[in-house]
């Protein structure tokens, strides 16, 4: 009965001869879901002054849980140094960070590097910086970054995504870190600023947001210089404010924008700011679904998401006409395309 035996063995050998281990088969990580945000910094001050927000229905509804209920999953909060009136500073944010961490609400930080508003016409420096050296100005930079970050660690709050300055085609803190005037000195304070965010969430995406997202040669020229002196940045974040006319042509420079800064640097791009006219819901409504599928047809989810500035500005609060409420206090249509 040897012979048998052999020859199953044989067999056995030969059956089983290709299920030898392998190298395990790597599947790439799921890229996170499209972010589709608003930035409601505006919201506590609204509050304290006794405005109120509306579902459709008429029913009075809490800011960011209405928002959501729209379609959106994350949430974008400005913060300033120590800003005279107190809303946005750090405590301010931590409030509205709060409560869009129990809804579920993911979570972008934005670091002015003022105690008022940072943009393209304005880049000033908080108050109590104003005669540090260079040097202090860049610790004073990491300090505040670290402390803000860590207050949010404190409250077991994870940002995704934290902006080292706010619409910086220019630099911030003028005159120091002007990018027309001193790159290297930008890129030292943006790094200070980026290191300082991974020091706390080491996974945190960083980004270097500028104005005019259809603006591909501003785009060129900042980045270009930025890389040149060193400069690190996870993604590139745009802001978009097309009018009823002209959005059509702005969205598809925005696109080819875009497409430019991940082949040409490698890296992700998020629409971190948009917004129209409140009365022209229509062209809102289409503008944002436009620009919205322009993002997600980036090839493999480079293309982050697309944040709203201010949709619950209604009644021209602060004189700002760009949001998505109407007089009501209900959104508008526009919303929709966040669905």
């Amino acid at each position: 009965m040897k012979t048998p035996i052999i020859f199953l063995g044989i067999l056995f050998t030969i059956l089983f001869s290709g299920c030898k281990a392998k190298d395990p088969i790597v599947v790439p990580p799921t890229p996170p879901a499209f972010a589709k945000g608003a930035d409601v910094s505006w919201v506590t001050e609204m509050e304290a002054k006794n405005t109120t927000f509306f579902n459709a229905v008429g029913t009075p509804t809490e800011c960011m849980t209405l928002l959501k209920s729209l379609g959106m999953n994350a949430i974008r909060l400005r913060v300033w140094v120590n800003p005279a009136d107190g809303w946005c500073n750090t405590q301010d944010m931590l409030a509205k960070a709060i409560r869009a961490n129990n809804l579920g609400m993911r979570i972008m930080i934005d670091f002015h590097y003022s105690d008022s508003w940072a943009d393209p016409s304005k880049q000033t420096k908080p108050a109590a910086w104003t005669n540090l050296s260079f040097t202090d100005l860049k610790t004073a930079v990491a300090t505040h970054t670290t402390t803000v970050l860590n207050l949010l660690k404190t409250n077991n709050i994870t940002p995704e995504w934290v902006q080292v300055g706010n619409e910086t085609g220019n630099g911030m803190l003028w005159p120091d870190g002007m990018a027309s005037t001193n790159m290297a000195n930008y890129a030292a304070l943006n790094n200070a600023g980026y290191d300082a965010v991974k020091s706390v969430f080491p996974n945190a995406k960083v980004i270097v947001h500028i104005q005019e997202g259809n603006n591909n040669s501003l785009f060129r020229w900042l980045f270009d210089e930025l890389l040149a002196n060193g400069g690190k940045w996870d993604v590139i974040g745009m802001s978009l404010y097309p009018t009823t006319t002209n959005w059509n042509v702005m969205d598809d420079a925005c696109l080819t924008n875009m497409t430019d800064m991940i082949s040409r640097y490698g890296k992700e791009v998020m629409i971190c700011e948009v917004g129209m006219s409140w009365d022209s819901p229509t062209s809102a409504f289409n503008f944002l679904t436009d620009i919205i599928t322009k993002t997600k047809s980036i090839p493999n989810g480079k293309g982050l998401g697309v944040f709203y500035w201010e949709p619950e500005s209604y009644n021209n609060w602060n004189g700002y006409s760009l949001g998505a409420f109407d007089d009501s206090g209900k959104p508008t249509a526009a919303l929709n395309a966040f669905k």
